[in-house]
C-alpha cells in the first residue's frame, strides 16, 4: 500500500506517519520544505508541492492535512486559498494522476454552523466542493483534537506539565471538548485506501469511557433533580393545580418509552393534552388534541419538569437525544445503528434546540450522532442555555408550524 500524506509536517502528519510506517505503508510525505520532511520522517520519501505526483502517482490514497488555521497571520482571503482552493488543486491533480482516492482531514469545528470563524466557514465550503469531484473518490473525516505524544493548538499547554500530571490533566481537560487518538486516524486512513471505511466519518474518542465526563454529568444532574424539587417544588404544585382546574384527569403522565441500549422505561411528564387522546408520537397527534393550559406548559418546557424523577433513577439525563416510543420503529432502528442507543437518553439535545423533531426520524437519529460524537461539558453548557433561553419548540403537534 502507498499513501501520500499532504501536509505532513503538522502536529496531525507527526503523529500519525510514523504509524502508517509501522503499518509496512509506503508513505510520500509532501510539504513547502522537503529538507525538513527528510530530517522528521527518515523512512519516507520526501517531496515538495511542486513535484509530487511524480513519486506519488502510482498511491492509493491522498491524505490531504494541508491547512491554514485562524491563528495564523493570513488574512481570510489567504485562509480560504489554502483551505479551498489549495485542496481542489490537490484533488484535482490527484485526479489526473489516476490515484483511485482522496481523504481530506478536516475538524469537527467545521460541523458547528454557529463557528463563523474564517478556519471554520473555509473548511466546511471546501468539504462541500470537494463532493462535486468526479473521476477521484473523494471523502472527508472530522476530526477532534488529535492527542498522542505531543499535543497542539489549546493543548499545547500540557506539553509543558510533567508527565506524571499529564495524563491526569488531560483526562480533565477533554471532559470539557471531543478529542481523539491517533490511532483512529491511522486506522481510518487504511480502511480508506481499501475502500472500506465510512464516508464522511467523525472521528472521536467515547466519552463514556472519560470517568471525569460521566463523573461531572452525573454530578449535574443530579444537583438539577433536587433543586428542582426543593425550591422548585412550589411551581410543580401550581402546574398540578392548573391541569387540574382545566379539565379533569390526573395531572402526571405517564408513558413508556425507548431508553438507554433499548431498554423501556416509564417517563413522567405533565399532561398536555386532553384525557383519551391516543397514544402516539406527538407530531401525530392533532393539535386541537393540546389544552391551553399544555400549550403554554409545552412551548416553555415546563411540562419536562417531572422527569426529574427519570434524572434520580438514572433512566435519563439532563442532556441526550429525546426518548422516543417503542412504535417508532424507524427511529429505533436509525438510532440503533448509528450507535445511538448506547446514551441516555435526555430531557433536552442537540436536535432539539435546532427545532429538529421526531417526524424525520434519519434526520433526528443523525443529529443524535452527531451530539454522541461532538458532547463534552462545554457543548452541553450551550445546549441547557440554549433551552433555557427559548430554543427550540420540542415536538409539534400535527398543523402546527414550526
Amino acid at each position: 500500500m502507498k499513501i501520500v500524506v499532504n501536509g505532513a509536517s503538522g502536529h496531525v502528519g507527526k503523529n500519525i506517519v510514523p504509524k502508517l510506517v509501522e503499518a509496512e505503508v509506503v508513505v510520500v510525505v509532501v510539504g513547502r520544505d522537503d529538507v525538513k520532511l527528510r530530517r522528521l520522517f527518515p523512512d519516507c520519501t520526501a517531496s515538495t508541492y511542486d513535484d509530487w505526483l511524480e513519486v506519488g502517482k502510482d498511491a492509493d490514497l491522498v491524505v490531504h492535512l494541508a491547512v491554514a488555521n485562524t491563528t495564523s497571520d493570513l488574512s481570510p482571503t489567504e485562509i480560504r486559498a489554502v483551505n479551498v482552493d489549495g485542496l481542489l488543486k490537490v484533488a484535482h491533480d490527484a485526479k489526473r494522476a489516476g490515484i483511485p482516492r482522496f481523504l481530506n482531514v478536516s475538524s469537527v469545528h467545521a460541523l458547528d454552523d454557529e463557528n463563523l470563524s474564517d478556519y471554520a466557514s473555509s473548511k466546511r465550503e471546501a468539504a462541500l466542493q470537494l463532493r462535486e469531484v468526479a473521476g477521484i473518490k473523494t471523502s472527508t473525516v472530522y476530526l477532534a483534537a488529535v492527542s498522542g505524544s505531543t499535543f497542539s493548538g489549546k493543548l499545547d499547554l500540557l506539553n509543558h506539565v510533567p508527565t506524571f500530571l499529564r495524563q491526569a490533566l488531560f483526562s480533565f481537560v477533554s471532559a470539557f471538548k471531543p478529542v481523539v487518538q491517533g490511532d483512529k486516524l491511522v486506522e481510518h486512513i487504511l480502511l480508506t485506501a481499501q475502500d472500506e471505511a465510512n464516508p464522511d466519518a467523525i472521528l472521536v474518542d467515547n466519552k463514556d469511557a472519560s470517568w471525569v465526563y460521566t463523573g461531572i454529568r452525573r454530578f449535574l444532574d443530579i444537583a438539577f433533580a433536587l433543586f428542582v424539587l426543593v425550591f422548585l417544588n412550589w411551581v410543580l404544585v401550581l402546574i398540578w393545580l392548573a391541569i387540574k382546574c382545566e379539565n379533569s384527569g390526573p395531572s402526571l403522565f405517564r408513558q413508556e418509552r425507548v431508553g438507554q441500549y433499548g431498554k423501556p422505561f416509564i417517563v413522567y411528564k405533565f399532561r398536555s393534552m386532553h384525557m383519551g387522546t391516543q397514544q402516539v408520537a406527538t407530531h401525530q397527534v392533532s393539535s386541537s388534541a393540546i389544552t391551553r393550559v399544555g400549550a403554554f406548559l409545552r412551548r416553555s418546557k415546563l411540562d419536562e419538569l417531572p422527569q426529574v424523577w427519570n434524572i434520580l433513577r438514572n433512566e435519563m439525563s439532563l442532556i441526550g437525544p429525546r426518548p422516543c416510543l417503542p412504535s417508532q420503529h424507524a427511529l429505533v432502528a436509525e438510532r440503533l445503528r448509528l450507535g445511538v442507543l448506547n446514551m441516555k437518553p435526555g430531557i433536552t439535545g442537540l436536535a432539539q434546540i435546532n427545532d429538529i423533531d421526531m417526524s424525520n426520524p434519519k434526520l433526528l437519529a443523525h443529529w443524535d450522532a452527531r451530539y454522541m460524537s461532538l458532547r463534552g461539558l462545554l457543548l452541553d453548557m450551550r445546549i441547557l442555555l440554549a433551552t433555557a433561553f427559548g430554543r427550540g419548540q420540542g415536538d409539534r403537534a400535527k398543523g402546527v408550524s414550526p
